[in-house]
């Protein structure tokens, strides 16, 4: 796959392309939200962006998925689907020329609390080269050990950022196995010299947030169902729960101000797809075109520099020096 630096690429007819290289403190919650230009008119600068539907064992069936677009003002282009069915064709991608922005479905990073009391680093790069060094069995036996020493209910350590967000702790090695993911996805970025905001300089024409469709799908349809990779469980809801979501992102409902541009064949294909990996994708990428608006990318002053943070998921801020 290769995209020219000044288009990240043709409208397809096609829905979906294969491609075979195969707290703080006090204060109240703040929620940046997205400048409305329209198009046609001073705001946001056309920029490309891509989502990331990752998975921690990438295979023709359940590829690593990217939606790939861009933002003219409020609208967010939907231009095609990709499916990578290995790692070797991902890394390809991400060594594509920017500027653009990509929002990845997968940690950024480990709890605090986890990593202190396994005494690992507590510097970033030096904790993913710690982690990432490890196979996925000694994840497992670390972990689950960590997790058999504490009382029900609080097993999981979690980052600050996984509350506002939603989303499962990066311990988690099953349903999902996001522990996997961030050990076989964030070494990819860094091999292609990606851009990760207060985690790691890269080149900063190409930047990669850590993103979350569920935060942002729970905020247009609730806590409804919309996919699932077990074929009993595809029933008419989820597939009614998909188009209704979609129907949301198209009318530009939610915070983000933002409304999401698709043809007939590229709506039809989301709505169709039961796992809904093409979805994800589609919703990282529109966490993605919502940083492009922000100051900082939309991402906390300072959040935690081993942590990381969520890209849209709420936070506080800290109270001017001085400030009763």
């Amino acid at each position: 796959l290769t995209i020219d630096s000044g288009n990240i690429g043709p409208m397809k007819p096609d829905p979906i392309r294969r491609t075979h290289i195969v707290r703080v403190a006090r204060g109240e919650p703040r929620v940046a939200r997205a400048k409305r230009p329209s198009a046609g008119r001073p705001g946001v600068a056309p920029c490309r962006v891509a989502g990331v539907d990752f998975t921690s064992r990438p295979t023709r069936t359940k590829p690593v998925t990217v939606a790939l677009g861009q933002r003219c003002g409020d609208d967010v282009i939907l231009e095609r689907v990709d499916a990578h069915e290995n790692y070797a064709s991902l890394a390809a991608w991400l060594r594509t020329p920017g500027p653009w922005v990509a929002a990845f479905d997968f940690p950024f990073g480990l709890p605090r609390e986890l990593v202190a009391a396994l005494g690992w680093p507590l510097e970033w790069r030096a904790l993913i080269d710690r982690y990432t060094g490890l196979t996925r069995a000694q994840i497992r036996t670390v972990f689950a050990a960590f997790c058999a020493a504490r009382p029900a209910g609080a097993k999981f350590a979690h980052r600050a950022c996984d509350g506002p967000a939603g989303s499962s702790s990066p311990m988690k090695w099953v349903n999902p196995p996001v522990a996997y993911m961030l050990h076989a996805g964030v070494p990819l970025l860094l091999e292609a010299g990606l851009h990760l905001p207060h985690l790691h300089l890269g080149d900063t024409a190409r930047i990669a947030l850590e993103g979350y469709p569920g935060l942002l799908a729970r905020e247009l349809i609730g806590r409804r169902s919309y996919k699932s990779d077990e074929k009993a469980k595809q029933t008419a809801d989820r597939l009614q729960a998909r188009a209704d979501l979609i129907d949301a992102l198209e009318r530009g409902s939610g915070r983000l101000g933002l409304r999401l541009r698709v043809t007939a064949a590229q709506r039809a294909a989301l709505v169709a797809d039961a796992s809904a990996d093409r979805l994800d994708a589609v919703l990282c990428m529109l966490q993605a075109a919502w940083s492009t608006g922000q100051p900082g990318h939309g991402l906390p002053d300072a959040p935690d520099a081993l942590e990381g943070w969520i890209v849209s998921a709420p936070f506080f801020t800290l109270p001017a020096a001085g400030s009763a």
